[in-house]
């Protein structure tokens, strides 16, 4: 494989553009030798923490930009009309192959935005998600999609998730048979409502998917699945879920192995999955650890080739159709 280069948003995140900077230079002595990593932000701004960090390699170059989108704009008509802003520029060295993947912890209307509108949606899927890697208590991880980019879900769409997560886990987690399991309200397949009945014959049918059935909330962090897939709303309420675990634990000083494991900082970002690259997307409030993870995971997610992966997914399942 080619020496890879990493696109980062310099301007997203509460913290930016200094949480971005030092994450970044952290970064560097996890990933390979040879990645480099791009800046889109604020040149001047940029250089100031780079040297504030003491860092002389050539490993980071910047790419100045002269706008931000921020969190208080409206993602696509800022995308649309900050033709100079950071995640524009990024998503348009992307889609010119100049960078092999993006990472941001801005805006996740604007990075959607970008994915949709330049690199593209994959050809066949018809709703990406975005997904999140969740701790359970074997000390793995259970891949929940979506969490929060499509609130309502046809049946059809939870089926492609399934399929998705499953080339997912696959791809960056090594699994041979990934288990795929539809968050439900009772373990039964007559369980549920209409979208969920649905839901459930055709992730069964489809061969592709190593369908598990149903799984329940109280049973989603026992790792009973590796891959589990609902709707936005449920997603997002879970994953919402699933962070203040973590931070109750730790406001009232309680020490646990799991429930350390629930710090998204760990993971650093979630993948957006169904466009035709990496795209990476960070929490707002992302720490210096989070955004070092951040890039490290963006590096692996390029190099596992699960965008590819799904694409070819795709391309077999319309070749088959027809």
């Amino acid at each position: 494989m080619r020496n890879l280069r990493i696109g980062i948003d310099a301007m997203g995140g509460d913290f930016a553009p200094e949480a971005v900077v030092k994450g970044v230079v952290e970064s560097l002595a996890l990933l390979d030798a040879t990645t480099k990593v791009v800046l889109f932000g604020d040149k001047e701004a940029i250089e100031r923490c780079l040297q504030a960090e003491g860092y002389e390699g050539d490993r980071i170059e910047i790419v100045a930009t002269s706008e931000v989108i921020t969190m208080n704009d409206h993602p696509v008509k800022a995308f649309q009309t900050k033709a100079d802003s950071s995640i524009r520029k990024g998503f348009e060295w992307l889609k010119a192959g100049k960078i092999d993947g993006i990472a941001s912890a801005g805006s996740t209307g604007a990075m959607m935005a970008g994915a949709m509108f330049t690199v593209g949606t994959t050809e066949g899927v018809i709703r990406p998600a975005v997904s999140a890697a969740i701790a359970n208590v074997k000390g793995g991880y259970t891949l929940l999609l979506d969490v929060g980019l499509n609130v309502d879900c046809k049946p059809e769409v939870l089926c492609q998730y399934g399929l998705m997560g499953s080339i997912y886990a696959k791809d960056l987690w090594g699994l041979s048979e990934p288990r795929v399991a539809l968050l439900n309200i009772g373990e039964e397949e007559s369980k549920g409502n209409a979208q969920a009945k649905a839901a459930y014959q055709l992730l069964a049918e489809d061969k592709r998917i190593n369908f598990v059935g149903n799984i329940e909330g109280k049973d989603f962090y026992l790792g009973k699945a590796d891959v589990v897939v609902c709707d936005g709303f449920m997603g997002n309420v879970l994953l919402k879920l699933s962070e203040s675990l973590r931070f109750i634990a730790k406001a009232r000083k309680i020490d646990d192995e799991f429930l350390d494991n629930l710090n998204y900082e760990i993971k650093g970002g979630t993948p957006a999955l169904g466009v035709n690259d990496v795209v990476i997307v960070g929490h707002g409030a992302s720490s210096v650890l989070a955004l070092r993870n951040m890039v490290h995971q963006t590096e692996l997610s390029i190099k596992s080739g699960y965008a590819e992966d799904i694409r070819r997914a795709f391309a077999t399942e319309k070749t088959t159709a027809e």
